[in-house]
């Protein structure tokens, strides 16, 4: 890191956490106690400050991870500083633990896009600081910094073993896989994502050898067409069905493997993925998440997703193919006909902007549904477009992991789209300064409009004396 950039991160991180330490005292000002899941979580937490770990909410339904580093957090800070009583694990302090993790995200953030572009010479150290900062400021995420939920946590963890992942320490990143695992259960993917990433990098190198070989550069070049992914799988099938080469992988990924199989260890003992209830918590195959995963993404990176350019570049790639979009379009029709979900939550629960998108879009029209298919496929083209840099094992992998994380979620809720974005928008090449800027702009218009509702605009229910609040 030059002196220059060194100063730039510093000061963007600096002013980040001093911003995000007024906005938190703001918020604690006015919500003092524990708001929606929270109520869950800090009563939970708070059990394991007095030393009584055997006791369980049965409604939470993931690990003790938040509360185990909470306590490991709070009990030494207390000791040291001479807390005492409710203090030391108030609500307010176990929120803190999240704007201590937020910091560590900034850091992380910048780590990774340091290590995936180092190659690119073009990018100066001013666009990795601004982008960082952008990344750091992502409204989904950058919400829950403030309130006591597993997000930041599960996303330090996972970012972090990524990052171990790609400098090449597999032992520290399936160690800090498991840390994440213990926030979230649905982490174990974006820790097959890890050892995807590495078998992807030897798929390509023995891709590339086997292109030398036959001197047919053109399959590389020529990603998409029909030929060529019969050519890619055959070339799958023959890699990974060779004792050689799969012994090579198994080495490579061994920590990965073993993570794995305590996965699945867990889940054949605990009868599931979920603990706690599971009443709400189904596992199903909610295909339409993917496009509305899609849509999320192109909605909070518009400045590098709908530009003119792509537009007119997807229109033309319709008049090339036809019939592969017709296809395409057709079983987006079928998935979403058969495979639409709608739970419980998403239609009761007033406080999410999920209920509203559900509300003035899909539930204008029964067609509504079908007739956004278009904008998946747009959005589709310009996402898998971004990525062309990567190797086609790597988009393959992602995709995957993609389709693990999302797909089997019933309800529909931002907070699950948090993971894949990040590690989507940490790979995909850098864009222009001014549609960077334009990227953070719009990030802090929508993070000052959620605080501004979540603040200022309450409301009740009939019947309840509480305080609601609009949140993601």
């Amino acid at each position: 890191m030059e002196r220059a950039e060194a100063y730039g991160f510093s000061a963007a991180m600096s002013g980040s956490f001093l911003l995000s330490c007024l906005l938190f005292a703001a918020i604690n000002r006015r919500q003092r106690g524990p708001y929606m899941d929270e109520a869950f979580h800090v009563p939970q937490a708070q059990a394991y400050c007095h030393g009584r770990f055997l006791q369980w909410d049965p409604m939470i339904t993931t690990l003790p991870g938040l509360y185990l580093v909470s306590v490991g957090v709070v009990k030494p800070a207390a000791w040291l500083f001479g807390w005492t009583g409710s203090v030391v694990c108030s609500a307010g302090m176990l929120r803190f633990i999240n704007l201590l993790f937020s910091a560590g995200n900034f850091y992380l953030l910048y780590l990774l896009l340091f290590k995936i572009h180092q190659k690119n010479k073009a990018v100066s150290g001013f666009q990795r600081v601004l982008s960082t900062l952008t990344l750091a400021m992502f409204p989904t995420l950058y919400f829950f910094t403030f309130l006591y939920y597993t997000d930041p946590g599960s996303v330090f963890f996972t970012l972090f073993a990524y990052l171990m992942c790609l400098y090449g320490n597999h032992k520290t990143s399936a160690l800090l896989g498991f840390c994440g695992f213990m926030f979230r259960q649905t982490n174990i993917v974006w820790m097959v994502f890890c050892a995807g990433n590495v078998v992807a990098e030897k798929l390509n190198e023995a891709w590339k050898i086997q292109l030398q070989k036959k001197k047919d550069e053109k399959i590389s070049s020529r990603k998409g067409s029909f030929s060529d992914v019969v050519r890619i799988l055959q070339f799958l099938i023959e890699y990974l069905t060779s004792p050689k080469n799969l012994v090579a992988v198994i080495a490579l990924t061994w920590p990965y493997i073993i993570l794995v199989t305590m996965f699945f260890v867990f889940v054949f003992i605990n009868g599931g993925i979920v603990v706690g209830d599971r009443s709400s918590h189904e596992a199903c195959l909610h295909f339409p998440q993917l496009f509305y995963f899609l849509s999320f993404t192109v909605f909070f990176s518009f400045p590098h997703l709908l530009t003119p350019t792509k537009i007119r570049k997807f229109l033309l790639s319709l008049q090339k193919h036809p019939v592969q979009y017709s296809l395409i379009a057709v079983i987006s029709l079928f998935l979403i006909w058969k495979f639409t979900y709608v739970h419980k939550y998403l239609l009761a629960d007033n406080r999410h902007y999920t209920f509203y998108v559900w509300r003035k879009v899909f539930q204008r029209h029964e067609l509504v549904k079908y007739l956004l298919v278009p904008v998946y496929m747009f959005a589709g083209w310009s996402f898998a477009d971004t990525l062309r840099s990567k190797s086609i094992f790597w988009i393959l992998m992602y995709f995957v992991c993609l389709l693990a994380a999302t797909v089997p979620q019933k309800l529909l809720e931002f907070r699950y789209f948090i993971l894949p974005f990040l590690i989507y928008r940490l790979n995909i090449p850098f864009p222009s300064l001014y549609r960077q800027l334009m990227e953070l702009a719009f990030y802090i218009v929508v993070n000052a409009v959620s605080f501004y509702l979540f603040l200022n605009r309450t409301f009740q229910w009939p019947n309840s004396d509480d305080i609601q609040r609009f949140m993601w």
